[in-house]
């Protein structure tokens, strides 16, 4: 099982698209409460991997997570085939990291199935390749990916575990439909924008800041700087060629009432937004209720999710199979 998790500095555009190796480096929390639980079993008798996500069979060999296998198979030197079954407890290709939470617990699966003896740090590396954000739903907390240059210094790490800051995480759902554009395809279009360069330049003191930050449990310039990040992010989105337009306008709707909140009433809450309509938002758990009370009166959010920090990807005794 593995956790999806949400960045607060963010990554957006690879330096080397077959390796999945980020622009910059990022700082996340995992999830308590959307996570994918995988099942996988290599087996002597299959001419081609079997494999199943959310009860609808994937084609593996044209499949993102077919080609996963192989990574883990030539590391292993055995073309041994697998049956897969994966599920996720939250909706899938829609801005809530799918992918991070999938491809980590594949690859911890596969690489438990089949023998292999790597540490974190190399589990970390080979979800990378699978899906970049991936790497850091395998160590526990608070979560920094380096950036690296190669394979091996691409790595996702722990700076703060899971119990250093009581945070509360509620994801705000509109819809289940799926984006329209790929976070993969999205990305491609980073160095489209014109402000893409000038990002960049910036963003290594905000990773520096961040994790002061967090580490000091400053909330309210920690809540500044998130907020201001995923707007930036979007920004970039927004001024590619084509223009990227996650956002729905529930999404813009929550987003000012989100700062009405915190101006007019005192409530200290931030928000977040990946690549997709839905928003995170963060707050410490002394102010959970009213922001939970708040979200009820506001019938466009289809659903909420409430979240702490938690624990990276781990082996459970809950099979799929």
């Amino acid at each position: 099982m593995a956790p999806s998790n949400i960045a607060f500095i963010k990554y957006w555009g690879k330096k080397d698209d077959r390796l999945r190796l980020p622009t910059n480096g990022s700082v996340s929390v995992n999830l308590s409460n959307l996570s994918t639980t995988t099942t996988v079993e290599f087996v002597r008798h299959l001419r081609t991997d079997q494999i199943e996500v959310n009860g609808v069979a994937v084609d593996d060999m044209n499949s993102r997570i077919g080609k996963h296998l192989d990574r883990i198979r030539q590391l292993f030197k055995t073309d041994l085939r697998a049956k897969v079954v994966s599920k996720n407890n939250f909706p899938t290709a829609s801005g809530l990291a799918s992918s991070a939470s999938g491809f980590a617990a594949l690859t911890l699966a596969a690489v438990k199935s089949i023998g292999l003896d790597l540490s974190e740090r190399q589990i970390s590396s080979l979800a990378r390749q699978g899906s970049g954000s991936a790497c850091r739903s395998i160590p526990d907390g608070f979560v920094e990916w380096r950036e690296g240059n190669d394979d091996s210094s691409s790595y996702a790490e722990s700076i703060f575990p899971a119990g250093h800051w009581d945070l509360s995480i509620v994801v705000c759902l509109f819809s289940d439909s799926p984006k329209k554009t790929l976070t993969t395809a999205g990305q491609n279009l980073a160095f489209t924008s014109p402000f893409f360069l000038t990002r960049l330049k910036k963003i290594n003191d905000k990773i520096f800041t961040i994790k002061k930050l967090i580490e000091k449990r400053s909330f309210d310039e920690f809540g500044q700087l998130i907020e201001h990040e995923a707007l930036e992010l979007h920004a970039i989105m927004l001024t590619s060629t084509p223009p990227l337009i996650y956002w729905s306008p529930e999404t813009v709707k929550l987003m000012k009432l989100i700062q009405e909140l915190r101006e007019d009433k005192g409530v200290p809450v931030y928000f977040t937004i990946d690549a997709g309509a839905h928003m995170h938002l963060i707050c410490e758990t002394g102010s959970l209720k009213k922001v939970i009370s708040f979200l009820g009166r506001q019938d466009f959010i289809k659903q909420t999710i409430i979240n702490k920090p938690f624990s990276g990807a781990r082996v459970i005794n809950q099979h799929l199979f």
